[in-house]
């Protein structure tokens, strides 16, 4: 077993952890199945793949205000958002939409990171404290 931490900035403030769910491609939460959290957006490299309880590793956001608010409302009222989200690309409509559902998420993260973290690595985002934990078994 190894554990690695990153520095980071918060978006949106607080602790969440889950499995590493990583994606090199643009998130819309609309494009989410609300009552999995099943991404449903065809030929998306997270296709088929939920993304409840995760820490999501997301490349940026795509869509509009409403849809990427609506699509992450949505999957948070279901309790199918992610546990924390960490962005490479921060835009202001998908850190707008992290901010108002007040989910655990970061950005400026050590570009290592990225070339590191892998799907189901067990992660551990600290907002609050700028960090990010990567354990993997």
């Amino acid at each position: 077993m190894s554990v690695k931490t990153f520095k980071c900035e918060a978006i949106a403030g607080g602790k969440g952890e889950g499995p590493a769910l990583v994606s090199d491609e643009a998130i819309c939460f609309y494009l989410v199945e609300p009552d999995t959290g099943t991404m449903i957006e065809q030929r998306h490299v997270l296709e088929g793949r939920s993304l409840a309880h995760t820490a999501l590793v997301a490349h940026a956001g795509k869509g509009s205000s409403v849809v990427q608010m609506d699509g992450l409302f949505k999957i948070a009222m279901k309790g199918k958002a992610p546990a924390a989200v960490i962005l490479r690309n921060p835009d202001p409509v998908f850190v707008s939409a992290l901010l108002v559902m007040e989910i655990p998420s970061v950005y400026n993260v050590d570009e290592e990171f990225y070339s590191y973290v892998r799907d189901g690595d067990s992660v551990v985002v600290d907002a609050d404290g700028g960090t990010i934990t990567v354990e993997r078994r």
